[in-house]
């Protein structure tokens, strides 16, 4: 935990006296908020429908949204939404359709869609003087810190590539529920159902320097993004050889999965691949039953040639059984 504030700032109603207090340790994101949330089982805030309040300083009109995700007891019980700076908040804001507004750069410092107060950091001082601060305590935050340099993490909203997976892991499930692919004991299928059957789409993309290119090139010319096998020398829309490919690299897992194919010759019919695929084990834990495991079969169950990467899973902690996957 961090030694940080919580920041008490009042929301002033928009056609009616009064204000709603919102309890934030991010008061310099507010410039985002595109609502606040309360509980609907909150009975201090049971008169709200169809309330709008005007954003502090820049007196904007957002609304008041009813939210089961708000904790009652955490400050007052309204909750500030920005989509484009909190995970929670992004997935209020899908649930409620809410606009996403980044108001932080890169560098941390306020974009011009934080108006006034672009190239600025704090604004704490503005709410100060207009008495929308109500007050501000000491509190213990959890904030993400980077794992290399121990930087403070800014969450951003930016774009990122992904893979649909629900066609992969329906696939994958179908494999264990018709017993092409065993679990041992049995009862953490039900772990593995509820994880591919409920599973979201998977972002592969990661901003470090080191790992498999994404094979994607934008056009300077058009802004046309092609993903190809080769590198194209063409942009396929306007003809322009000024194609740029994306920096960002694949996800160490996805790459991971990427193993027999950079080592055992495939697409070619090499003695090594017939060999050694379809195996008949898997070493893995229970605390990635969902992940490495089903990553390799997604990726040879989709080729003709091949069908599951492996049948079965060993535990290397009891080696109970070769063809049993131990969740101990």
């Amino acid at each position: 935990d961090t030694e940080s504030r919580l920041y008490y700032v009042r929301y002033p109603f928009q056609n009616q006296k009064g204000h709603l207090t919102v309890a934030t340790t991010r008061p310099e994101t507010l410039l985002g908020d595109t609502a606040v949330a309360v509980n609907p089982e909150d009975d201090r805030y049971r008169d709200l429908p169809d309330t709008r309040v005007l954003l502090p300083i820049l007196n904007k009109p957002i609304p008041v949204i009813f939210d089961r995700y708000v904790d009652t007891s955490f400050g007052t019980g309204a909750l500030k939404i920005t989509p484009a700076h909190d995970p929670n908040d992004f997935e209020i804001g899908n649930t409620h359709h809410l606009e996403r507004i980044k108001v932080i750069d890169e560098n941390g410092i306020m974009n011009e869609m934080a108006g006034p107060y672009q190239g600025m950091e704090r604004i704490v001082e503005d709410l100060e003087a207009a008495g929308l601060l109500e007050k501000i305590e000491p509190y213990q935050n959890a904030i993400g810190h980077c794992y290399r340099c121990k930087t403070m993490i800014e969450p951003l909203l930016s774009k990122q590539w992904f893979v649909k997976t629900a066609p992969l892991a329906r696939a994958a499930a179908d494999a264990v529920r018709a017993g092409e692919t065993r679990i041992f004991p049995a009862n953490w299928e039900g772990v593995y159902y509820e994880w591919m059957d409920n599973i979201r789409d998977w972002c592969i993309s990661r901003q470090i320097w080191w790992g498999h290119r994404i094979p994607a090139w934008y056009c300077q010319a058009c802004g046309e993004v092609q993903v190809a096998k080769e590198t194209p020398a063409r942009c396929s829309a306007c003809g322009s050889d000024d194609l740029v490919q994306e920096t960002d690299v694949l996800d160490t897992w996805f790459s991971s999965a990427l193993w027999p194919f950079s080592t055992l010759g495939w697409p070619d019919e090499t003695p090594e691949l017939k060999t050694f695929y379809p195996t008949s084990a898997l070493v893995t834990g229970f605390d990635i039953l969902f992940k490495t495991p089903d990553e390799f079969k997604w990726k040879l169950s989709t080729e003709k040639e091949y069908d599951w990467v492996f049948r079965d899973n060993a535990c290397p902690i009891c080696s109970a059984s070769k063809t049993a996957a131990c969740m101990a």
